[in-house]
């Protein structure tokens, strides 16, 4: 037979649940008792922070937009209908090919009657400088026939005359030829420019025209087409006039695409354009850089996040920028900008120092002097409230 527990399951029940209560108010008790004072809250991570090694980057940043490096609008130079394109969207092309053919039959045709008028003059000159001959012989036979009076002196000067017309009108011949044939060269000219030809090698990357369409280049050129060189990009970012004064050409920049964040593109400022755009009465410079895109991963029109480099120290010792208190510039030399902290003492209590610092970026600065790795600094933050209503202090990152 099975013995029997020499404690009741009843007294063993109220036993368990006065062991468990005891526990849980034995450890309600240890964490109320173990909590930090208020007074000892600056000893906390989240308003100090250890200094240590770190990189540091100085930097300016902008919107921007990208575009082709190179690219040229290709219009039409003659008016007349859009008779064949050969290309399309995409297609990539080399210096001279034939993209376009405008109807060239009135071009043609004003050739055509250059040269008539031309072959004419011609004509017309050849039977002026027959004239001329005969004006000058017989001018040649008055003079000996004067001599002997056999012809009036009338006679002679009319004949003198008759030479000098005759030259005259073959001049004034000359001068119609040669304006019907720089009139035919024109016409030759415009007659070229029914075949349009690819001014550079690139892509096709816009269209503006199709075939059939009637082109009218009297007041204005009407574009076909555009090429551009995609092998190579340019960031255009318009840069606030608060930081155009601390960018120079040739200063290194990266930027960043929507599309690919994770992925930096290496440039350098090419130009900074000298002219702005007010933009909501926001004054803005537009500063290019250049951008290789071998890959072709870059496309017209996409945003950027551009940084420009304007300083950067690799393992340094960094301080949070909420650590610097006041700035002290008589204090300033060439170690850097002199800044007031708080610094935590062996014994936690709070000391002032006087630190210079270098490079700053918008969470740490470089420490040039005044601050070894492992001190403690208090940081210059205020509690926030948390989500159950009560006051903490926001977290610091770590270094």
């Amino acid at each position: 037979m099975q013995a029997k527990s020499l404690i009741p399951y009843r007294a063993r029940f109220w036993i368990a649940a006065l062991l468990i209560t005891g526990l849980i108010i034995g450890v309600g008790v240890w964490r109320y008792f173990s909590r930090p004072a208020e007074s000892d809250k600056t000893l906390l991570d989240e308003t100090t922070a250890l200094i240590g090694y770190g990189d540091v980057e100085e930097n300016v940043t902008a919107q921007g937009k990208l575009e082709p490096k190179e690219f040229v609008d290709v219009g039409a130079q003659v008016t007349g209908q859009l008779q064949k394109l050969h290309v399309e969207i995409g297609d990539v092309v080399k210096a001279g090919d034939l993209l376009a053919e405008i109807d060239p039959r009135i071009y043609a045709s004003r050739v055509k009657a250059d040269e008539a008028r031309i072959n004419t003059l011609k004509a017309q000159l050849v039977e002026q400088e027959a004239q001329i001959l005969f004006a000058s012989r017989q001018y040649a036979r008055n003079q000996k026939l004067y001599q002997t009076k056999a012809v009036s002196q009338e006679a002679l000067q009319n004949s003198e005359t008759n030479i000098k017309a005759a030259r005259a009108k073959a001049d004034s011949i000359r001068a119609q030829l040669k304006e019907v044939q720089s009139t035919l060269a024109g016409d030759l000219t415009n007659l070229g420019y029914t075949k349009i030809f690819a001014p550079m090698a690139g892509t096709v990357v816009q269209q503006s025209a199709r075939a059939g369409q009637t082109l009218n280049a009297n007041q204005q050129t009407p574009t076909i087409m555009q090429l551009a060189k995609l092998d190579k990009m340019t960031v255009r970012s318009q840069t606030a006039e608060a930081d155009i004064m601390r960018i120079k050409p040739g200063l290194p920049v990266y930027f960043t695409t929507l599309g690919s964040e994770q992925r930096r593109w290496q440039g350098s400022v090419r130009q900074i354009l000298p002219t702005p755009e007010v933009v909501n009465n926001v004054v803005l410079y537009n500063v290019l850089v250049d951008v290789d895109n071998s890959d072709r991963q870059l496309m017209t029109g996409m945003s950027a996040q551009v940084f420009f480099v304007l300083g950067e120290a690799k393992h340094v010792l960094i301080i949070p920028i909420t650590a610097l208190g006041k700035r002290l510039p008589e204090q300033d030399n060439e170690q850097g900008t002199a800044y007031r902290i708080n610094v935590l003492g062996a014994g936690q209590e709070v000391q002032e120092k006087l630190i210079h610092i270098g490079l700053q970026s918008r969470r740490f600065a470089e420490i040039r002097d005044g601050l070894k790795a492992g001190e403690r600094v208090k940081l210059n933050v205020r509690p926030k409230k948390n989500n159950s209503g009560q006051y903490g202090y926001p977290r610091m990152p770590r270094l």
